[in-house]
């Protein structure tokens, strides 16, 4: 079974990742969060790291950046 610390980084590079593509698409996260029907203070807690989003919300965040959640999942537990 994986350690919290092993959970807590992909966790955290999941965060990162959605934040890097949302920056890369020159979206705010206002831009973001209303595309998706989120908070755009939601949107901020997870980019943060300050809240473990539901599966729901990673998945709402991902399709408002066109991507495929699972491909950011795979990319976020690859070993560094």
């Amino acid at each position: 079974m994986p350690s919290d610390r092993n959970e807590t980084a992909i966790c955290s590079e999941v965060a990162r990742l959605l934040k890097e593509e949302r920056l890369r698409q020159g979206m705010t996260m206002t831009d973001l969060a209303d595309s998706v029907g989120l908070s755009q203070q939601m949107v901020s807690y997870v980019e943060r790291g300050m809240r473990g989003p539901t599966l729901v919300t990673l998945i709402r965040m991902a399709d408002g950046l066109g991507i495929e959640l699972w491909k950011v999942i795979r990319d976020a537990s690859k070993p560094s």
